[in-house]
Order: C-alpha cells, then structure tokens, then sequence
C-alpha cells in the first residue's frame, strides 16, 4: 500500500489508519511530505509526530495479528530538524525510516531517498542538485533558501542525486529493491506541473520538474518498483498514475485535492497496481 504528500492532513492519516486494519498488507510505503504545512504550518510538527503518528502507529502495530511493515521518508516541504524524531520511531520498531538505507523486505529489498532537484521554495534541507549545478527558470539554488539543519559547504555546493544514487544503488541488486523516493522521473507522466506558459524573466518554465538522475537511474539499473510524490496534480494533468520505463514499473502515490491517493501493488505482479481515491469525510 502507497501513499504520498499527506502534508500533516489528520483526515488522510485517519483514513489511512482504518485501510491499514482492513486490508493488513505487508507494507505500507509513505512518500514525503508527511508533516504539517500550508494552512496546517501551525500544528507544532513534533507534537504530530509524537502524539498523532507514533501514537497510531503504535496502535496499528498492538491490534494487528500480523506484523505490518511501515516504511517512510521526508520530502522537501519537511523541515529536516524533525527527522530526529522518525530516527527514534525507527529505533522503537514503530516504523521504518529509511532516506539513505536499505532494509530487507518479503524476500526483497526496500531502499528510500527523500532528495528532490532545486524547486522555487525557500526550504532546502531536502534540496540537491541534480546531475550538475544547474538551476531551472524559477527555481532557487539549494545554496540560498533556508536550512534547519546545518550541512557542510562542500555538500551544499558539490553534492548531486545522481552521485547520492549511485551509492544507494551499491546496496542491494536494484532488479529486486522497492524505491520510495520522494522526487518523481524528469520529462514523464509523474512530474507534470501546471506551468504552462509561466515565466521568470521573460524565460518560460519546464513544465517537468523532476529528476533527470532518477529517470536515467531507472534506465539504466531498472529496479523492480519506484514509488514517487511531490507533484501533486500530475496525474489531473496527464491522467496517468503510473508509468514503465523499461522493464521498471513506477507509480505516484499524490492527490491533487482533499483526497487520499492509494496504490495497492503486489511485488510478484506489479502490473496489476491499482489506484484508488478516498473521500476521507466518509
């Protein structure tokens, strides 16, 4: 089970919750941008996470008779300091955060990645270049904005997702890994924002705004699933939740409404994913 961007929304994680106890899959892959934002930025995000997401958690994992496996990144509207707090999660087999790791996973493996290629936002603690230092029309150098946590100069200014992928992609056979990434595929139906015909400049914007190194990292080491966020109203753009890029099935957990956007996938036969949207007021 797949979902993505929930941004702190109670209604969706309710919601989601009450699927989890139904359905009782084996995993369930949570995309980024999991914390309070927008007109929810009020919601002190640690008290989220430590008294509605952990709590939940918690609850699901004491009433279920099977062990359900949660596993989550952060995405670049959340800011970085609260990963603490998911790290403590981890440790107390709550769930399991996995930006940068790799965990087994029903015979396979599961890796996370939370990165995304500069964006027009001020907060860059999940912000890296992409394959070069090059900055789209609009968007703004993950060497300005804002940071909660402090990183080096060098990994500010040098530091790359494809770098970043290439050591990931080391740590199990990618032919048998599940990849959450929070960053869809540059240049496909994943990543289509609504852009058209806006300009910075008099220069018009990439209505594509995802990641070259994740598009050529699936083309190149055609993992088994990719799971990706961040653009909410891709699939109301193209009309499309899923895409194959090769032998590589990748799917979009987003919504672009009140809604909550779940995948449900089996790993022996991807190509029967299917997608379903909930009303979270029923």
């Amino acid at each position: 089970m797949f979902t993505s961007d929930l941004h702190g929304v109670k209604k969706k994680y309710e919601r989601l919750f009450k699927e989890i106890k139904e359905e009782k899959p084996d995993g369930v892959f949570i995309g980024g941008d999991i914390l309070p934002s927008g007109v929810n930025r009020g919601r002190d995000p640690e008290k989220f996470l430590e008294n509605f997401l952990s709590k939940h958690l918690q609850e699901i994992k004491d009433s279920l008779d099977k062990k359900v496996n949660i596993y989550i990144i952060m995405g670049n509207d959340d800011p970085r300091i609260y990963e603490k707090q998911l790290k403590k999660m981890a440790d107390e087999d709550i769930l399991h955060y996995i930006h940068d790791e790799t965990e087994t996973f029903d015979g396979l493996h599961v890796s996370g990645y939370s990165f995304v290629p500069p964006t027009p936002f001020r907060l860059k603690d999940w912000e890296r270049y992409d394959v070069s230092r090059f900055v789209g029309v609009g968007a703004v150098s993950p060497e300005k904005g804002t940071r909660t946590v402090e990183i080096s100069k060098y990994e500010e200014k040098h530091t790359t997702i494809e770098d970043d992928l290439t050591e990931l992609s080391k740590n199990s056979p990618p032919e048998k890994t599940i990849y959450l990434f929070h960053t869809p595929p540059y240049e496909t139906d994943l990543d289509r924002a609504d852009l058209d015909g806006k300009k910075v400049d008099h220069a018009p914007m990439d209505v594509h705004v995802g990641s070259i190194a994740v598009k050529r990292f699936i083309e190149q080491k055609e993992p088994l699933i990719t799971l990706h966020g961040h653009v909410h109203e891709t699939v109301e753009m193209t009309g499309n939740w899923r895409e194959k890029i090769g032998s590589t099935l990748s799917f979009t957990g987003v919504h672009s409404g009140q809604k909550l956007a779940l995948v449900n996938f089996d790993t022996e036969e991807p190509e029967n994913a299917t997608r379903t949207v909930i009303d979270v007021e029923s």
